[in-house]
């Protein structure tokens, strides 16, 4: 699949360990449905990436939860969409559900930027 088995950082660096974002937009609004929820979690990722002088490049870690599994096959092209050429360490879990119901997809991150 699109990501490594393992990523070795070594040396001086800036390390990010990023919190599970999910489908809020700016305003505090969940969007609706998995696609959207996902875009928009991915996009705040980026946010946190960009914030921290990082990008994808960066990542060496994700970890994927979704709330059913049949949104597996959509959640490819969106987070590939992201990562482009990007191939960090990844783990997707299926969970029966996240810290809030209406809430169908969650993306958490570390990132390693070398000085």
């Amino acid at each position: 699949g699109p990501y490594s088995h393992g990523i070795v950082t070594s040396g001086a660096g800036t390390w990010l360990h990023i919190a599970g974002q999910v489908g809020l937009d700016a305003n505090g609004q969940l969007l609706e449905g998995f696609e959207a929820q996902a875009r928009q979690a991915w996009t705040n990722l980026v946010a946190v990436l960009r914030a921290a002088g990082m990008d994808v490049s960066h990542l060496v870690k994700v970890t994927n939860y979704l709330v059913d599994g049949a949104d597996m096959a959509r959640l490819g092209p969106i987070r590939g969409g992201f990562l482009g050429a990007a191939r960090p360490a990844s783990t997707l879990v299926v969970a029966k559900a996240l810290a809030r119901p209406d809430w169908l997809f969650e993306v958490e991150a570390t990132a390693f930027k070398p000085a």
